[in-house]
């Protein structure tokens, strides 16, 4: 059983508190890759928290789980968060500010959890995956960006040649909230930049496939053997670019 230490993280935006938390086993190698974890709509949440103590049990990488709203703007409803996520979904220079903000409190973390700063990615899930493409297309230095069942639109997609590693979309073939338009428009985007990009398309899976709470069938539902698939194809990747650093 490996140990898994989760440590708030806190740091400030234009004033206003942040509080991010870092997930990392406690014991392995002396320095590990760091990974930015952008959860879904909900936040900081316990889910996300627990999500990314399994992945981090599992493959030794220390995860920040991203606060994007502000510490005291923790959702406990699909409404609640509707209305956090609404603005910054609207405003991609404050979102980017936001993920800039959390890229640069995980490379602090180099001595508290051993974090190679050379060594960077990004996964997110849902609105989370919006939010850790726009990292990427702000021209954050990250060795590879994951996305599950994520929005991939964007207003600016001449920034896709701002992207410094491979991009990975992990996605549900009957995800009715990702429509093919979006998913042409996507595979635009990234050629257009000559990016080194990836799209998995899983079949009968819809939005939400990771999420174990999500139950609502046809449109948010947990797939559990989609979901392995999908993990393993991110742990792929970073063994692929975590090798080069």
């Amino acid at each position: 059983m490996v140990d898994v230490t989760v440590k708030p993280v806190a740091y400030e935006i234009d004033g206003e508190p942040f509080e991010s938390q870092l997930v990392y086993a406690t014991s392995g190698n002396p320095t590990r890759p760091g990974v930015l974890f952008a959860p879904n709509w909900m936040g900081v949440s316990h889910g996300a928290v627990e999500q990314a103590q399994a992945l981090a049990e599992a493959d030794g990488l220390a995860y920040l789980v991203v606060d994007f709203y502000g510490r005291n703007v923790r959702p406990q409803n699909a409404d609640e968060a509707l209305a956090a996520m609404t603005p910054i979904r609207g405003d991609r220079a404050l979102l980017r500010q936001r993920m800039q903000a959390a890229y640069a409190a995980l490379v602090a973390q180099a001595e508290t959890a051993a974090v190679d700063v050379h060594q960077i990615a990004a996964i997110g899930f849902c609105f989370g995956g919006c939010v850790a493409l726009e990292l990427a297309r702000d021209g954050a230095p990250l060795s590879a960006v994951v996305t599950f069942h994520a929005n991939l639109d964007t207003p600016s997609p001449a920034d896709a040649a701002r992207i410094t590693g491979p991009v990975l979309v992990l996605h549900g073939a009957a995800d009715p909230m990702v429509p093919d338009e979006q998913l042409a428009g996507f595979r635009k985007e990234m050629d257009a930049a000559q990016v080194d990009w990836q799209l998995l398309s899983y079949g009968g899976a819809v939005h939400s496939f990771t999420d174990p709470e999500a139950n609502n069938p046809g449109k948010q539902q947990y797939h559990p053997v989609v979901a392995k698939r999908a993990f393993l194809a991110m742990h792929n990747l970073f063994d692929e670019v975590f090798a080069q650093g």
